[in-house]
């Protein structure tokens, strides 16, 4: 049965939503928030999160894969925290937060490429056009600031699928995710486009007016055009941004403590350190979803040099971040997450590099109702598998959603004569995790 129900609009933007009346009232109460700490390409969990001392015991040994060899982790591991969790030499800040981070050992994926990977992780599907994990959060909670978009994506990557990674696909185009920055460009060069006004603000309104009301009559000459309906949203949006959004985007106005705190001004940390205080600033002011994407991790060679660098760069931000939620209240409400699209294999590519490995990898999360000090799953001896606790990414969707106060298989939206939703016909809550 169709459980759709429609809300009145109000100043949250709601529309048509696949939640009972019930659950959608709920959702209009949550103050839950995410921030998605994307790392493109694949870190390598046997070298940062998941501890394997017999890994290291037997590298240079014959692999499971014919003509492999194991590769032991030359970064030391140790316990951190009162909780005692196993964490990489590579992230000594970040260890500092032990206590707050939750990790999930036995996470797992399908497929041993990028691009279908990347995509399955951030939309549910690796083979077809569906709405991403932002809009879907978006859709479902609504925003909590009508004059900011309810998702943002900060410098996201031009491949592994692209746009696809933050779209809205069939749901409305105000779901989607606003792209702010490139890949591979600071994000202190990044800009919103038109965010200055062209003309006085009453002059302005009324060229608005004028051509909304256009665009409304054409909608009603239609009846059901979900573009228009989405082009009349994205219209009264970004006349709203330029009052907000120039304050939200301005790092001047904190502190040079915070900045600090954050690694601004640290030639290694500043573009990481300023996403994640970006991403602070605007779930503060009512963004429901911020991705920050980082990469590239997908270490084929030249493990001992590239992993140490990219841990480099983002290990003190990950830990100002952490610190300055909790500080202000936040992360109680804020899921913070951690992680790539798969692992890395416990052999060697080479003489210096690990391959994909889809049947074990590591990711963590803070906040937001999570665990708080806790590990969740394991991988056999050598990292190869995932044995215990398994996580497949349908069961990692259905439990993000559980997070945030929504039931994975009420969110729907019925397209194309039935209805849709992030995990598919899949999907477990993994209640272990839920604190």
């Amino acid at each position: 049965m169709n459980r759709r129900h429609f809300l009145q609009h109000t100043s949250l933007g709601f529309g048509w939503l696949g939640l009972s009346a019930l659950a959608a009232s709920e959702a209009v109460k949550s103050r839950k928030r995410v921030i998605f700490l994307c790392m493109r390409g694949a870190p390598s969990h046997v070298d940062t999160f998941d501890y394997k001392p017999k890994l290291n015991a037997d590298s240079g040994r014959p692999g499971t894969r014919a003509g492999t060899q194991l590769l032991g982790s030359r970064w030391e591991f140790s316990r951190h925290g009162q909780s005692g969790r196993w964490m990489s030499s590579l992230f000594p800040e970040l260890a500092k937060s032990a206590d707050d981070l939750c990790f999930l050992h036995g996470m797992q994926t399908e497929l041993p490429a990028h691009p279908q990977a990347y995509l399955q992780m951030h939309t549910g599907s690796s083979q077809f056009v569906r709405p991403s994990l932002g809009a879907w959060t978006l859709y479902g909670l609504g925003s909590l600031n009508e004059n900011l978009p309810g998702f943002i994506t900060l410098t996201p990557a031009s491949g592994f699928g692209g746009a696809q990674n933050y779209g809205s696909a069939f749901l409305p185009a105000q779901y989607q995710g606003t792209r702010i920055g490139a890949e591979k460009r600071p994000i202190s060069q990044a800009e919103v486009a038109n965010l200055r006004p062209r003309l006085p603000a009453a002059a302005q309104r009324a060229e608005l007016d004028l051509v909304q009301t256009l665009n409304r009559a054409k909608l009603a000459r239609e009846k059901d055009a979900p573009q228009v309906e989405g082009l009349i949203a994205s219209y009264e949006l970004a006349f709203k941004m330029q009052s907000e959004m120039p304050a939200v985007m301005d790092l001047a106005k904190e502190s040079a403590a915070t900045q600090k705190l954050y690694g601004i001004g640290n030639a290694v940390t500043d573009d990481f350190g300023r996403k994640c205080l970006l991403a602070r600033r605007m779930v503060e002011a009512g963004v429901r979803f911020v991705e920050i994407n980082h990469g590239d991790w997908d270490h084929h060679a030249g493990l001992g040099e590239k992993l140490p660098a990219n841990c480099a760069a983002v290990d003190l931000p990950l830990r100002g971040l952490l610190v300055d939620l909790k500080a202000r209240g936040l992360l109680q409400d804020t899921l913070v997450i951690w992680g790539g699209e798969f692992g890395r294999t416990p052999h060697a590519e080479g003489t210096d590099g690990r391959d994909h490995n889809v049947k074990a990898f590591t990711l963590w999360m803070a906040g937001g109702g999570v665990k708080a000090g806790f590990s969740h799953g394991a991988s056999d001896d050598y990292g190869y598998e995932a044995v215990a606790g398994k996580v497949p990414i349908h069961d990692w969707h259905a439990t993000l959603l559980h997070l945030l106060g929504m039931d994975h298989e009420k969110l729907t939206y019925r397209h194309a004569g039935r209805d849709f939703r992030l995990t598919d016909v899949h999907g477990s809550v993994v209640k272990e995790i839920v604190a």
